[in-house]
């Protein structure tokens, strides 16, 4: 099973993903921990993207891309993965179908987390201040819902076109979304979870 999460920044797409992962067997891939693991390992492309993550400015594609395939191309992910985070636009779409194609595979569906803004604003500054999360801070919140809003919603409109795209309802507990996730897939018929 290969699926997309998508939805803003403190959508709920990583807490939501690694449960889905576990019940599916696969990894869970977030690009925030691929940049945060080539920054801490000090890999020439987590220098390179270093900058934009402090100044919350979204990591340009080449950099991304050549991050993403790396992960793809490892072992854990023959079986399928749960992709959070990428995408991010238009070029990343035709960039991922590409490395698919190549590895032989295809996108099952892409999970769209649909969460009214002032909600993801109170999860993301509830996270910085209970995980010390430096870059979770009001002004760069503002500036990702800014980038999200400008760059990566139109991307649901290609994903529905293709029709892969799967909208959930991200508010409320953890384990109501995750109901929501799971019936939303059996209802699409892309996945039994």
């Amino acid at each position: 099973m290969r699926l997309i999460l998508m939805g803003a920044p403190g959508s709920g797409k990583g807490t939501q993903g690694a449960l889905l992962a576990q019940r599916l067997g696969v990894p869970a891939i977030s690009t925030g921990d691929i940049f945060r693991a080539n920054v801490a390992a000090r890999t020439r492309l987590g220098g390179q993207a270093q900058g934009y993550l402090d100044g919350g400015e979204y990591v340009p594609d080449e950099i991304t891309n050549a991050m993403v395939r790396g992960r793809l191309a490892e072992p854990d992910t023959a079986g399928g993965f749960v992709l959070d985070g990428y995408p991010r636009t238009v070029s990343q779409i035709a960039y991922l179908d590409e490395v698919l194609r190549d590895a032989g595979t295809a996108l099952d569906a892409v999970l769209w987390f649909s969460v009214e803004q002032d909600e993801v604003v109170r999860r993301l500054l509830e996270r910085a201040r209970v995980e010390g999360r430096a870059d979770d801070t009001a002004e760069v919140i503002r500036r990702r819902q800014e980038i999200f809003l400008a760059q990566t919603a139109p991307l649901m409109g290609e994903y529905r076109y293709r029709g892969l795209l799967v909208k959930v309802d991200g508010a409320g507990t953890v384990g109501a979304i995750a109901q929501r996730v799971a019936g939303a897939l059996a209802r699409s018929g892309r996945a039994p979870v």
